[in-house]
């Protein structure tokens, strides 16, 4: 099971020639994958008009997804609180709840994001950064 950051689904939904898609379909393969309601959070308050968000709605409203737990809370905080008691910056939060989401899950996290290598660090992230070049 593949947990796909937003950071990823950015690049495929911002994709015009299909590279993009294509790499990300050959990525996944037969495997499942689930979005977090982060990801639906983070899609839909980028949207640029009413027609993208009524798009992005729709699409998402057919996707699976991984749900915060009791746990999630408090264990995302965590992780926040020790990588900054160390010195490092992740950019938000939000990433802590995704990264606690695949680790609670078991999944893989499929990101385009440094601060998930950063998590992985110090907690056991299985992590892939996804790269539509290669």
């Amino acid at each position: 099971m593949i947990l796909v950051d937003t950071s990823v689904w950015i690049e495929v939904l911002r994709d015009k020639t299909g590279s993009v898609v294509q790499a990300f379909r050959e990525r996944i393969g037969r495997e499942i994958y689930v979005l977090s309601r982060f990801t639906q959070l983070e899609l839909l308050a980028g949207a640029r008009d009413e027609r993208e968000w009524r798009r992005l709605d729709d699409y998402l409203s057919t996707q699976y997804y991984f749900e915060a737990t009791e746990n999630t809370w408090k264990e995302s905080a965590r992780i926040y609180f020790e990588l900054r008691r160390k010195g490092i910056t992740v950019s938000s939060p939000v990433d802590c709840c995704i990264a606690q989401i695949a680790i609670e899950s078991g999944s893989l996290l499929l990101h385009m994001d440094q601060d998930f290598e950063r998590i992985a660090r110090i907690r056991p992230l299985v992590a892939e950064q996804f790269s539509p070049e290669e």
